[in-house]
């Protein structure tokens, strides 16, 4: 998943994922200069949060 996928996935702006993805350990990786996510280690991550 892009930023973007995610974002819109979280219902959060893209703003909100690239200021916080280090701080709240969003699972992205880095592939080139892009950064990618996958939907199970989002998953797994939401489950980790608790919920909001």
């Amino acid at each position: 998943m892009t930023v973007d996928d995610v974002a819109d996935y979280l219902n959060k702006p893209r703003g909100w994922v690239y200021g916080n993805w280090r701080d709240k350990k969003i699972p992205f990786r880095k592939v080139g200069q892009s950064l990618r996510c996958r939907p199970l280690d989002l998953d797994r991550w939401l489950d980790e949060q608790g919920t909001e």
